[in-house]
């Protein structure tokens, strides 16, 4: 009964360090997010996954304010593959400064809620970049499934400079059909 109570216990445990842990200097987060800009959609366009994450097709974050101040969370991919199984996932999102709206406690399991943090955001609310002080998990995502090359090297830029080794950030296959009258021709 020991031992199975230590087997049940340790990783729990491990899971609370992890979820805690966080080095000298915090990551710096943007000033301020518009949250009504912010909800919505969201394609993944690159990251240094979780566990869950990995072998991820076709990610998509999407973000609803609910009536009681916090972020309905949906986070749908594809496992292995463009026809793998669809795994959802639907943490709620918790915003912890309410003066700049960007740094977040990520909810999956109660109580623990894992650190968000928003660290860059265009001005257009079009591509944003979701960090943890940690350093160990990072998202690059955009509105549309893709974004220039140009804009890409310019985010992974961004995170070096913020202490993320950028060898760890993976790209997250996105593959979607064309909408209704338009081609690859314009």
């Amino acid at each position: 009964m020991r031992i199975l109570k230590a087997l049940v216990t340790l990783p729990i445990a491990f899971l609370l360090v992890a979820c805690q842990t966080t080095p000298m200097n915090p990551i710096t987060t943007v000033e301020r997010v518009d949250l009504q800009r912010f909800m919505g959609d969201w394609y993944v366009i690159a990251n240094i996954p979780t566990f869950i994450e990995r072998d991820a097709y076709n990610a998509v974050e999407s973000y609803r304010l609910t009536d009681e101040g916090t972020v309905a969370t949906t986070f749908t991919f594809r496992q292995g593959g463009f026809d793998g199984e669809r795994k959802v996932y639907t943490p709620t999102g918790f915003v912890l400064d309410r003066d700049s709206n960007a740094v977040w406690g990520m909810q999956f399991i109660w109580p623990i809620k894992a650190d968000f943090r928003i660290v860059y955001v265009d001005a257009r609310y079009t591509q944003t970049i979701i960090g943890r002080n940690q350093r160990d998990y990072v998202w690059i995502m955009a509105r549309t499934p893709s974004i220039p090359e140009a804009d890409y090297q310019s985010l992974l830029r961004f995170l070096a400079n913020e202490g993320y080794d950028i060898n760890h950030i993976q790209r997250v296959p996105q593959r979607w059909p064309e909408p209704v009258g338009q081609t690859q021709d314009g």
